[in-house]
């Protein structure tokens, strides 16, 4: 780690500079991210601080947005996204049915791997109908259609990216099933 007072060069957990005894920021060990002094677990991977990653485990990759720059880009320039107004709003809720046995045959880091995989599926049909996603829920998403981008086909919008999330968390399951076999799960989706 480099002193920021020094610009010394000190070895990987010093807390203090070994040249001009400057405290130095707590990095974590999983990412390299720098750290709050009272963190437990680094904000950025999740990693508990203090803990020594080893070279064998990889490290998966946390969504850096939910919304992807193409949306964001667009909801910002959209004055009434910002401002707010009254609309019609399409809600999609959409979970993996029958997660929870396949969590139970499988290892934790495996179910997160799968649950991972499968919460990219999900955004990717989810923004490809310029829905945003509200919030995650467990094994699922709460997505919104008509806001806080306008369409005048909300609805529609939110319907073929249901049957999108099927078709691909159906797919999904399919070749999890081939490598393990499986029966892994589906998706639920419903709409208000």
């Amino acid at each position: 780690m480099q002193c920021p007072s020094c610009q010394a060069g000190n070895p990987p957990g010093s807390r203090f500079c070994d040249r001009c005894g400057t405290a130095l920021p707590a990095q974590c060990s999983a990412c390299g991210v720098t750290l709050r002094p009272e963190s437990r677990f680094c904000g950025t991977c999740g990693a508990r601080v203090g803990t020594e990653v080893s070279p064998a485990t990889p490290t998966v990759a946390a969504p850096v947005s939910y919304t992807p720059k193409h949306l964001a880009e667009k909801i910002l320039k959209s004055r009434s996204a910002l401002e707010g107004e009254r609309r019609q709003v399409t809600v999609l809720f959409a979970d993996m049915a029958g997660f929870t046995s396949l969590a139970e045959k499988l290892d934790p880091e495996e179910v997160h791997r799968v649950i991972n995989a499968c919460f990219e599926l999900i955004a990717a049909e989810i923004h490809r109908f310029e829905g945003t996603i509200n919030q995650y829920t467990g094994d699922g998403v709460m997505a919104l259609f008509g806001a806080p981008i306008a369409h005048e086909d909300s609805a529609r919008r939110a319907v073929h990216a249901a049957l999108g999330i099927q078709r691909a968390l159906s797919e999904y399951s399919g070749r999890l099933q081939a490598e393990r076999d499986l029966r892994i799960f589906s998706a639920r989706c419903l709409g208000v």
